[in-house]
């Protein structure tokens, strides 16, 4: 089929009626697309014409191809125009929807105070790998090999995949930070490290397999034990109020010595005895032994340590009574956050 003239083209492209977005993308298509259009055929066939023809060709292609796109750019601010000046369904008179408020969690909220608390007490944040080996989270804490207390801490241990006894795990305290720091850096030390910790706990009510926990170290010359409850006494006014109710309790622990356990009162209105006491962190003084392993020489330099559960301090700041209620995702607790 022979090729349209000039003068059919130019009536063609004036006869145009585009009055919808099909009929601007078929004409582009027919008459200015790359591969397959009308004007860019002729185009192409410029050089096959006497060079006495090109010119005058070449120019009333130009002069059409100027035409087509004329009639879509007036057809497409054509339809922008009737688009902005359709009525509207919408009732402008109608309250906005409101968009739910996020939140952080109950337990990145604590976590939040307890740095902001320390971080004015001067200290700074470290923290450390959550799998660890066996050295950083036991033998380096004064834990030797089948020492009893080992067992206090169930253990997830990592398959190590040759067979031997597994030396890998998922860290059941942030104390292998404490390691790590003493080890890289000479006193005074003074940091905490929160973090996830893991252990193979039955779940109840006040415990879980995971949790968090945030541990405090402060090893410098002439540290003692009136500092350590100091800073205890100090951090529980701050978090909960000035008529908080702290108790210590001597302990045990392999990595410090003395050591104590630190109660604080939990208020029940249901409980017969109108609350009771909740421990919330482990606390002592730095045993020599692990100064020693750290590098850290023991006749110069004492130091303390604690280590707190995060999420009992959530139940008691909240005046939540279940620890799972904290991982159960469950928008009614949630929302009470927003």
């Amino acid at each position: 089929m022979a090729s349209p003239s000039i003068s059919e083209l130019s009536d063609q492209i004036e006869s145009l009626e585009l009055t919808t977005e099909a009929d601007i993308e078929v004409a582009h298509i027919r008459f200015l697309s790359k591969k397959q259009g009308v004007l860019t055929e002729l185009l192409k066939a410029i050089p096959t014409l006497p060079p006495t023809e090109r010119k005058g060709f070449g120019q009333q292609i130009n002069q059409l191809k100027r035409a087509v796109e004329g009639k879509i750019s007036a057809a497409r601010e054509n339809l922008a125009a009737a688009r902005q000046a359709a009525p509207t369904t919408l009732d402008l008179s109608l309250p906005g929807r409101e968009r739910p408020t996020g939140a952080l969690h109950p337990i990145q909220q604590t976590l939040a105070t307890i740095r902001e608390i320390f971080a004015k007490q001067g200290f700074t944040v470290a923290e450390g790998p959550e799998i660890e080996d066996d050295w950083h989270n036991f033998t380096a804490l004064n834990f030797p090999p089948e020492h009893p207390a080992r067992d206090m801490q169930d253990t997830f241990f990592l398959p190590s995949g040759t067979g031997e006894a597994p030396s890998t795990l998922l860290r059941t305290h942030t104390s292998p930070v404490q390691v790590r720091v003493m080890a890289s850096n000479t006193p005074p030390i003074r940091i905490i490290a929160p973090g996830r910790v893991y252990r193979n706990e039955a779940i109840s009510y006040k415990s879980f397999c995971l949790f968090h926990q945030v541990e405090g170290l402060y090893v410098d010359t002439h540290v003692t034990f009136a500092d350590l409850k100091h800073i205890l006494y100090a951090f529980a006014r701050d978090l909960f109020g000035s008529d908080v109710r702290l108790r210590f309790r001597p302990s045990f622990f392999p990595f410090t010595e003395p050591s104590a356990e630190v109660d604080i009162w939990w208020a029940r209105p249901d409980h017969p005895e109108g609350g009771q006491w909740m421990e919330v962190l482990g606390c002592g003084m730095v045993d020599p032994e692990v100064l020693t392993s750290s590098g850290i020489d023991p006749e110069r330099y004492t130091g303390y340590a604690f280590g707190m559960g995060v999420e009992r301090l959530a139940l008691l700041r909240y005046g939540i009574d279940d620890i799972r209620l904290l991982y159960e995702n469950d928008l009614r607790l949630l929302d009470q956050f927003a």
